[in-house]
């Protein structure tokens, strides 16, 4: 019996305007992203800077938006002043986060170079672990303020005359967590970010800050984190963050691909607390969500408890992708844009080498991972408005969620190019499902591609020169007089784009 699922589209069930920063990613200062991943200026393709220009070609397909920067836990432990002026008068460090040393060839203005080549912003992040109040608000001065000033003037003594004017910055990093350097309580963070918030503010009225949440929603102290540090930052910032990784570690597929259930309720109850403190504070502000690291990490842990010590951009949290991987992928991509209304701004982690999406060779090619594929959809066809799809699908219990559907879906409507975008997972692993769609209300519109991303083996990866996961155009998907159905294979990710 052919398994089937229903979903109703309608222009009006809008959940509201997705942020394009919400296809953001992320660099740190950790393993081969900076060094060997954007940078590398003995490459055969480097720039005249060094950056590596078949990296940025590819980061230019996803295009990214917004890249987080510099850390992550490397953040805790940095002295921003560290990475300006002469690259050659600049200190090598003991990063304590990762057990590195740390060249600091690449800095910020550097950085910022980079970010422009990928035309993407920065949501740069000032270290409230080991520093604190001056050295945020005399960063956001060095690269902010035009000019008659000491940090400012500095900048342009470094050869950049035009303030970067960088937008979004995060309080810190994880405070939560007891591995971070200089770790925090929530009253202790609360205060001295909300302390930092209001200088960085004084500095530059028109940025908008990050405050930290819980490292992941497993932490002993989540929500009661949440609730505390927005009591003390609520005036001050204007979102409140996200963090969680998923991995196979039990090699129980149903399950795996059920661990976007998570991030709903993960996401859900975020919003729950925030909108808690807005009831007690009486305020009319609504505190969105940056979901600003997210994805898979598991395959590179064993690999990375070998490292030697202070070794300079070893290969670390190197995760070599499955098709599984991208499944997951895909589904907290709509997990997120099930949310738009509110999760404004997200950042993959990370964007090369690192738990990546793009994966480099030393003096060679750079390369494709399975991941990269649904992250390139979603950015590239998943702009405009988020719709709510009134969905009836046939579902499945695992070992950790009940009740989980076969079909994840969310729908993306694009009024300025009269696009229209349904993005779905099937997480059947035998059978296919036969999706039947009503969009009546979408009048004209018809199949211009079906997208499938699928494999018969769930362990299959990329490598170098040897793409085994790739997508295809062959979907059957079609419609006629508002009425659309596709037949999406077992185990795979769709993208079915309609227009007029």
């Amino acid at each position: 019996m052919t398994l089937k699922a229903k979903m109703t589209v309608d222009k009006e069930y809008k959940i509201g305007k997705i942020d394009d920063r919400i296809y953001g990613s992320f660099i740190e200062h950790l393993g081969r992203a900076v060094y060997e991943g954007i940078y590398e200026p003995d490459h055969p393709t480097a720039d005249a800077q060094g950056f590596r220009q078949d990296v940025i070609e590819l980061v230019k397909e996803l295009k990214v938006p917004l890249v987080r920067y510099p850390g992550g836990n490397f953040l805790s432990g940095y002295n921003w002043e560290d990475g300006v002026g002469p690259v050659a008068d600049r200190p090598r460090r003991l990063d304590l986060a990762w057990r590195t040393t740390e060249t600091n060839q690449i800095g910020t203005n550097e950085f910022m170079d980079w970010a422009k080549k990928i035309n993407a912003e920065v949501n740069m992040a000032v270290n409230l672990g080991t520093r604190g109040i001056d050295a945020a608000r005399n960063l956001v001065e060095y690269c902010n303020h035009t000019s008659g000033s000491y940090w400012s003037d500095l900048r342009i003594s470094h050869g950049y005359k035009d303030p970067h004017n960088i937008k979004t910055w995060c309080l810190g990093n994880e405070m939560d967590g007891p591995w971070q350097i200089g770790h925090k309580t929530a009253t202790e963070y609360g205060r001295l970010a909300a302390e930092t918030a209001k200088a960085m503010k004084w500095v530059d009225s028109s940025i908008e800050l990050v405050a930290c949440g819980s490292s992941n929603r497993h932490m002993p102290t989540f929500a009661e984190w949440e609730a505390t540090v927005l009591d003390h930052t609520y005036d001050h910032v204007d979102y409140i963050s996200l963090h969680t990784y998923y991995g196979n570690r039990d090699n129980d597929l149903g399950n795996y691909l059920a661990q976007s259930l998570d991030m709903d309720q993960f996401i859900y109850s975020v919003i729950s607390t925030a909108d808690y403190i807005k009831a007690k504070k009486r305020s009319k502000k609504t505190i969105n969500l940056s979901f600003d690291e997210w994805n898979v990490w598991f395959h590179s842990n064993e690999a990375d408890k070998k490292i030697e010590p202070w070794s300079i951009a070893p290969p670390q949290l190197e995760d070599i992708y499955t098709f599984e991987d991208a499944l997951l992928v895909g589904s907290m991509l709509i997990s997120m844009l099930k949310r738009a209304d509110r999760v404004k701004i997200a950042c993959l982690a990370q964007l090369v080498n690192v738990i990546a999406p793009i994966m480099t060779e030393k003096g060679g090619e750079a390369w494709k991972q399975s991941i990269f594929y649904p992250y390139m959809h979603a950015s590239v066809f998943g702009r405009g408005e988020a719709i709510h799809a009134v969905v009836s699908s046939p579902k499945y219990d695992s070992k950790d969620f009940t009740d989980v559907p076969y079909l994840d879906t969310v729908v993306v409507h694009d009024e300025e190019s009269e696009a229209l975008t349904i993005f779905a997972v099937n997480r059947h692993q035998s059978e296919s499902l036969l999706l039947e769609c009503d969009f009546r209300s979408y009048e004209g519109y018809q199949v211009v591609e079906h997208i499938v991303l699928e494999n018969a083996d769930v362990k299959a990866t990329n490598q170098v020169k040897r793409d085994n996961v790739v997508p295809h155009s062959n979907g059957t998907a079609k419609a006629d007089q508002g009425a659309l159905t596709a037949e999406l294979s077992k185990l795979s990710w769709n993208v079915i784009r309609l227009a007029k």
